[in-house]
């Protein structure tokens, strides 16, 4: 029997993307996270509480399962709305 490692998903404003390790997280670089459209906020995932949040370094804005990050970037501030042709 296998035990799935579930992620954690985080929103983090983009004032501490300085303050990202991204070798903790699932994210290689500055260039492959999810931004808000207005690029207010940032989603973080990963296996392991990164030590940059452990210590408070950065305090997330908010933490969500896999089905609320998705549902989450489904919302006008995360995504153009599709053009009917």
């Amino acid at each position: 029997m296998s035990t799935k490692i579930s992620k954690t998903y985080i929103i983090i404003s983009i004032n501490d993307l300085p303050n990202v390790d991204f070798s903790q997280v699932g994210e290689t670089s500055e260039g492959t996270i999810r931004k808000s459209l207005d690029e207010t906020q940032f989603l973080l995932k990963w296996n392991t509480t990164p030590t940059f949040i452990a210590d408070g370094t950065i305090v997330p804005l908010q933490t969500l399962t896999h089905a609320e990050a998705v549902e989450l970037m489904q919302t006008p501030a995360w995504q153009e709305p599709m053009l009917e042709e």
